[in-house]
């Protein structure tokens, strides 16, 4: 039997200048059934809640292009370590107690899919990252 240890609320906005795969734009989506549009800057804005599973690893997203006649192309992949963010929901227990303030900052670097730098922050009473990614194994 697999032991949760909490629910991870994560909120895919969109995507901006993917790819083109088809003549003139994309049908992209992402794997956690968001859907697709056909334009390179699809606006998915869905709101999904996981169960985190002990020894949980990471949160990978891929996006693909929907193609009618054959198989559907990859057209990014990016992973995010949850461990600063379930190490901070460890650390300061239950932020509903808490005044709104940042925990923890993590830099952009060569190491990580981070666009810019972001923090981890308690913000009435949840704590919350607010992260932008960049995909990871792009064909242009």
């Amino acid at each position: 039997m697999v032991e949760y240890i909490g629910v991870l609320k994560v909120k895919v906005i969109k995507g901006t200048d993917l790819a083109i795969r088809d003549i003139r734009t994309s049908d992209s989506y992402v794997v956690l059934a968001l859907g697709h549009q056909s334009n390179l800057n699809p606006n998915w804005n869905e709101e999904l809640q996981l169960s985190v599973p002990q020894g949980y690893g990471t949160l990978k997203l891929r996006v693909f292009d929907y193609d009618t006649f054959s198989t559907d192309g990859i057209i990014g992949e990016v992973e995010v370590d949850l461990q600063p963010m379930i190490t901070s929901v460890m650390a300061f227990g239950d932020a509903e107690l808490l005044v709104d303030m940042q925990i923890e900052k993590l830099l952009k670097s060569e190491d990580n899919a981070l666009v810019d730098d972001n923090t981890i922050n308690i913000i009435n009473g949840k704590v919350r990252q607010d992260v932008s990614l960049k995909l990871q194994n792009v064909e242009s």
